[in-house]
């Protein structure tokens, strides 16, 4: 990693990472499409994804711990968004990609050490 300003900026590979771990779950994977979309508060997340604010709330410390959203101070709230707007722009290629699959085999458990 190297420092811009007090970031530290991560490389490639580690950004890959992060995000592919994001998207390994099917909350923050609507927690970041949600987001996509625009900003929000906690409680208008919790809302419009029906969780619980607790559930929710470990989400968003994953998130944020990977590098994909950031908090915005607003008067004595926060409010959630991308950190960066290209991750958007990342969710629609996603979302769009044509993944070639064989009809009659699934993706394997994630114990499976040779899965990706």
């Amino acid at each position: 990693m190297y420092h811009r300003g007090m970031l530290m900026i991560a490389p490639e590979i580690e950004v890959l990472a992060r995000f592919g771990r994001a998207l390994a779950d099917p909350i923050r994977c609507r927690i970041l499409l949600a987001l996509r979309e625009a900003p929000a508060h906690p409680a208008e997340l919790a809302d419009l994804l029906s969780i619980s604010r607790t559930r929710l709330s470990n989400h968003l410390a994953c998130l944020r711990d990977c590098g994909l959203v950031m908090t915005v101070p607003v008067g004595r709230r926060t409010r959630y968004e991308l950190a960066d707007p290209r991750l958007g722009h990342a969710l629609d290629d996603l979302r769009t990609a044509v993944i070639a699959v064989a009809a009659d085999r699934t993706c394997a458990d994630a114990a499976d050490k040779d899965c990706c």
